[in-house]
């Protein structure tokens, strides 16, 4: 590359609960304020406090000025600014900025990684902070107990450095029931939701903020402050990877549900709350339209489409997160192939370098939040990065690099081109010695590392982690997955569920011996990829052949066919699909439950199943309860089914539910009293 040429002369500007499972809607949403778990009134701004705050600390000692308590970060025995919870979180981080040299700085500016498996490395983690990182996403799935503790630890040792700034942790998902690598992590402790796009289903706002409320109270239970959620994409492209994390395929519909997450998990419509997480909303813009429905993590699903001109839309949801004030958003990986905006051609960089993209967020949309970068976007991608497809790992022996569109840039003028696109802060890169380098070759102005570090830093002020970073991990194991926000989970598990087929009324099932009767019913069942607990729990005994069974219970996964695992359809090989039509064929009563990640092609499954019940993620006690009658299925469809592969090959990637004949329709959904609801 010349100095001559266009990016690099951008780089050197400056510019820019059980007895909840019988409550319809209204009453679950009143019973969730009722317990406290839906926030009935917008919590106070963090500004505006006034009253002592609660102060713990490790190793700072505590200032008494004006019969106020104060906590001596700094240590030089006087109220520095920063430390005055009176003040505005503004004023406190443009004064805590003003203090550090560029290397302190630099370190705001990176998201690192917590690493460990049982526990987290110290080691590790030491060497990040002594690099002044303190913010951290962590993927540690242990109990709840021990994860509170592991942080209480690391904050210890960050109040331990110079300025005493406390981290913020960050995580993935970890309520739903779909676990990827990278991008979602195992429920464990944590109270079970149905998968977002089974949140779609359900269809209301008002459980979508009671969930979220419950989410935040068991997130700050064990120290974490934000949230890598939610996805704000539409499930335009059926074959896409990632719609499951979505709220489903409309603008409209993910709209509903994007602003009401926002408010339960930052405490408020107003901002983030002093008890609030943070809320990280994603993939800005337009992710939901991968071309064939590949995914951007690699080389070759770089891209996304618009043609169907429906770029649009899929901005929608985000005006909802604008509208409750979200603390973050997260740029796509993807470049937007084409894509004009005001009669232009946007640049032709992912968007995390766009200064197009992250204009029309800042200017276009007046947000003035944190810009979080997605993971591993200034990394390298050698040729094997770029031969790299599913189902291998995106991430290899090179590192995390999805730096698509300025792959032929160096590692700092990398950190230099996102930083001026308008990215505050730069994910899964733990080498802010580059942010440093940028600075000094002149590409990167150090003014707009401060506004970056300010603006990073006001929201731990907001979060009141200058006062108090710890919490208490025997409070953690009582929050954290209690009776009612288990409950709660299991309620909006069952609602979800999506009734596609019910021949002859076959369920609910009545079962033998069931509230007294006798001589009718289902005694025997032959179950697949559910546990025969759940079963044996209501009264069914279970066997091991389906030619032995009165009724067979099937769970079907995503087969994600072909080469690239973008199919749809069941070929016929799969093992749950052929225990299906092995159960079928024996003359059981075939119950098939498909998990529908993404829009299933279910021809084939209609053909051998006397009912489908579609999940979105469910417990095997959920799905169960709900198969004998005592909870009723009431999800409607996020997004239609359609009817073939070449259907989807034809549609449009933009454009919701445009196959041309659809098996159902979006909002397709039966009911037990007979009938689409």
């Amino acid at each position: 590359m010349t100095t001559t040429s266009p990016r690099l002369r951008r780089l050197g500007g400056l510019g820019r609960l059980g007895r909840l499972g019988r409550l319809g809607t209204a009453g679950l949403a009143c019973a969730a304020v009722a317990a406290g778990l839906l926030t009935a009134a917008p919590a106070a701004p963090a500004a505006a406090t006034v009253r002592q705050p609660q102060l713990e600390s490790r190793s700072a000692d505590i200032l008494r000025v004006d019969g106020k308590k104060f906590r001596d970060l700094d240590g030089n025995g006087r109220l520095t600014p920063y430390e005055d919870w009176r003040l505005s979180p503004e004023r406190r981080a443009k004064d805590l900025v003003g203090r550090l040299d560029l290397e302190e700085k630099a370190g705001q500016l990176i998201h690192g990684s917590l690493a460990g498996t049982g526990t987290y490395d110290r080691a590790a983690f030491e060497a990040l902070l002594d690099q002044h990182v303190t913010t951290y996403i962590s993927r540690l799935g242990v109990d709840a107990r021990t994860l509170a503790t592991e942080h209480d630890d690391l904050q210890a040792a960050a109040e331990a450095q110079p300025f005493g700034i406390p981290l913020m942790i960050s995580t993935d998902p970890r309520s739903g029931f779909t676990v990827t690598a990278g991008q979602t992590v195992a429920s464990g402790d944590f109270s079970a939701f149905p998968d977002a796009i089974g949140v779609g289903a359900v269809d209301s706002p008002l459980l979508t903020r009671a969930m979220g409320d419950v989410i935040r109270r068991e997130y700050r239970a064990v120290g974490i402050t934000e949230a890598l959620s939610p996805q704000a994409d539409i499930a335009t492209e059926p074959r896409w990877s990632r719609i499951n994390g979505t709220f489903g395929s409309t603008g409209e519909l993910a709209r509903r549900h994007v602003g009401a997450y926002v408010a339960g998990l930052q405490g408020g419509d107003d901002g983030v709350g002093r008890d609030g997480v943070v809320t990280v909303v994603k993939h800005w813009a337009g992710y939901g339209a991968q071309v064939d429905g590949y995914d951007s993590h690699y080389y070759y699903g770089r891209f996304a489409a618009f043609p169907g001109n429906n770029f649009a839309e899929h901005l929608v949801p985000y005006e909802a997160a604008f509208a409750k004030d979200a603390g973050g958003i997260m740029p796509t990986y993807s470049i937007l192939k084409d894509l004009k905006i005001d009669g232009k051609t946007v640049e032709q960089v992912g968007a995390g370098h766009s200064e197009d993209m992250l204009g029309l967020l800042r200017d276009g949309y007046g947000f003035d939040g944190v810009i979080t970068s997605d993971w591993g976007i200034t990394g390298d991608c050698p040729q094997a990065c770029e031969d790299n497809r599913p189902p291998s790992f995106f991430v290899g022996p090179w590192g995390a690099g999805m730096s698509w569109g300025v792959e032929d840039l160096t590692r700092a003028e990398r950190f230099a081109s996102t930083i001026n696109a308008g990215v505050d802060i730069v994910g899964g890169d733990d080498h802010p010695e580059y942010i440093v380098q940028a600075v000094r070759q002149g590409i990167l102005a150090e003014s707009r590392v401060d506004e970056a570090a300010t603006r990073v830093l006001a929201q731990k002020f907001s979060l009141g982690l200058f006062e108090d970073p710890y919490v208490d991990p025997s409070a953690a194991d009582r929050v954290v997955g209690n009776r009612l926000h288990q409950a709660l989970g299991e309620t909006m598990q069952a609602r979800s569920l999506t009734l596609l087929k019910n021949d002859d009324r076959t369920l609910p099932l009545e079962v033998a011996n069931q509230r007294g009767r006798s001589g009718h019913g289902v005694r025997t069942v032959y179950l697949y990829g559910v546990q025969p607990a759940a079963a044996q729990k209501l009264g069914l005994r279970v066997v091991a052949d389906p030619a032995d069974a009165d009724v067979a219970v099937v769970r079907l996964s995503d087969p994600k066919a072909g080469a690239d695992l973008t199919g749809l359809d069941f070929t016929g090989t799969e093992g749950d699909y052929q225990a299906l039509v092995a159960a079928d064929e024996a003359g059981a009563t075939t119950i098939a439950s498909p998990q529908l990640s993404r829009p299933l092609i279910l021809g084939k499954v209609l053909k051998h199943s006397d009912a489908v019940l579609a999940n979105y993620g469910v417990s095997d006690d959920v799905l169960l309860r709900t198969v004998v009658g005592r909870a009723q299925p009431s999800g409607s469809l996020p997004f239609e089914l359609p009817s073939s592969m070449a259907e989807v090959a034809a549609q449009l990637g933009d454009v919701p539910d445009d196959t041309a004949h659809p098996l159902f329709e979006r909002g397709f959904g039966l009911s037990y009293r007979g009938g689409h609801r």
